[in-house]
């Protein structure tokens, strides 16, 4: 069930072992320093968040949101680790980045100085930052907000997460360019930064996880949906962070229900669309966060309907988002990605297709694949030829 469990074997590195420290540090007689314990954060450390055991422990336990919690209380008044002021502020260091066009500069500045706070064994570097964020390439009348009140019922706003805003703009890019193919009338938010704080969750900083989350909403007004994520550990973040950071707030809950994958925005809003048929083998990580969270079936059945032959790698791709670039964790990272992913890219025929919605994911198999990954949106935009561009 869990990665880091599966490739270290120790017991206090699976779901049983690391819930049975929970509940002796809470009980306070074995494990006695509470929040602050340091044996419950080196069983913690090694848990990747990927929420494999929500769904598959009998009893639906959520350890990446104890993992949450532990670390907004261990580090409660401390200064953190710098791995969670610089993976964990991603987004924040990003949009800065972005605003003063300072892309080329950074990376530049990175293949010659290691990024604080990044695993060395990794390079100290991020991906390469992309030139213009996708939003930015998208002309004025892309606004969701231009549609108004009567905006017709085929429209669907798409959400410019971190990794597609300022990391792979082309995913974004091609994704409009397929739901427009479908007939859909494609719109993204243009009243604000906009942000599913999945980066502050993961590395504990709830606090601000709730207000980037606040700023999100204020931004949105009223929630337009259905709302298009393409990455699939955002989308899981809206759905299940969301409002559970913000029970109190009802926008949380409408804008929850709003949030569709690619796949299922497609199935459901275009059902009569046809994708290009592609006829092809494909391989690939599906993201652990699609798995426990989402599920993965409208995928399978438009891969099927494009002709995609062959089945992803389950499990989890080893770097799921900050954890894989933290000091330490790349031996674990790397043992998890050879258990499955890595095999599979192998053994695949020469003409495969690669797939992987998440960008950890196509990040991890750049780095240990040397070969490229392609969101599934892009794989179908390819399909769609030489036609109509994507007004983009």
């Amino acid at each position: 069930m869990c990665p880091s469990y599966r490739v270290t074997g120790e017991e206090r590195h699976s779901t049983r072992g690391r819930a049975r420290l929970l509940h002796e540090m809470l009980a306070g007689e074995i494990v006695t320093d509470g929040w602050r314990s340091a044996e419950v954060a080196e069983a913690l450390d090694l848990c990747l968040g990927c929420k494999g055991c929500r769904s598959d422990c009998p009893v639906g336990v959520d350890m990446a949101a104890y993992k949450a919690e532990f670390l907004h209380r261990h580090w409660a008044g401390r200064i953190r680790p710098l791995s969670h002021y610089t993976l964990g502020g991603l987004p924040g260091w990003l949009r800065l980045i972005a605003g003063l066009r300072a892309a080329g500069a950074v990376d530049a500045l990175a293949r010659r100085l290691p990024v604080p706070g990044l695993d060395r064994d990794r390079g100290g570097r991020l991906p390469e930052l992309a030139r213009e964020p996708f939003t930015r390439s998208l002309p004025a009348t892309t606004a969701f907000e231009a549609r108004g009140p009567g905006r017709s019922p085929g429209s669907v706003m798409l959400w410019p997460d971190t990794f597609t805003e300022y990391l792979a703009p082309e995913t974004g890019r091609a994704a409009v360019r397929v739901l427009r193919a479908a007939g859909l009338d494609v719109g993204v938010p243009r009243g604000g930064t906009v942000c599913c704080g999945l980066t502050y969750v993961s590395t504990g900083r709830l606090d601000r996880a709730r207000k980037v989350l606040r700023r999100t909403l204020d931004a949105l007004g009223d929630v337009p949906g259905p709302v298009v994520v393409l990455e699939p550990s955002c989308a899981a973040a809206l759905r299940t962070d969301l409002p559970a950071l913000l029970p109190d707030d009802p926008r949380a809950a409408r804008l929850a229900a709003a949030v569709r994958t690619f796949a299922e925005a497609l199935e459901e809003y275009a059902p009569e669309w046809r994708p290009p048929r592609l006829d092809r083998a494909v391989v690939g990580q599906t993201h652990c966060h699609q798995h426990a969270v989402l599920g993965d079936g409208p995928d399978r059945r438009l891969r099927e309907r494009a002709g995609l032959v062959g089945e992803l790698s389950g499990g989890c791709c080893g770097l799921a988002g900050n954890f894989g670039f933290e000091p330490g964790h790349h031996g674990v990272s790397v043992a998890c990605a050879e258990e499955q992913l890595l095999p599979s890219l192998r053994e695949a025929p020469r003409d495969a297709v690669i797939q992987a919605d998440g960008f950890s994911c196509r990040t991890q198999i750049a780095q240990l694949g040397g070969v490229r990954a392609r969101h599934l949106a892009e794989l179908l935009a390819e399909g769609l030829g030489d036609g109509p561009g994507e007004g983009v």
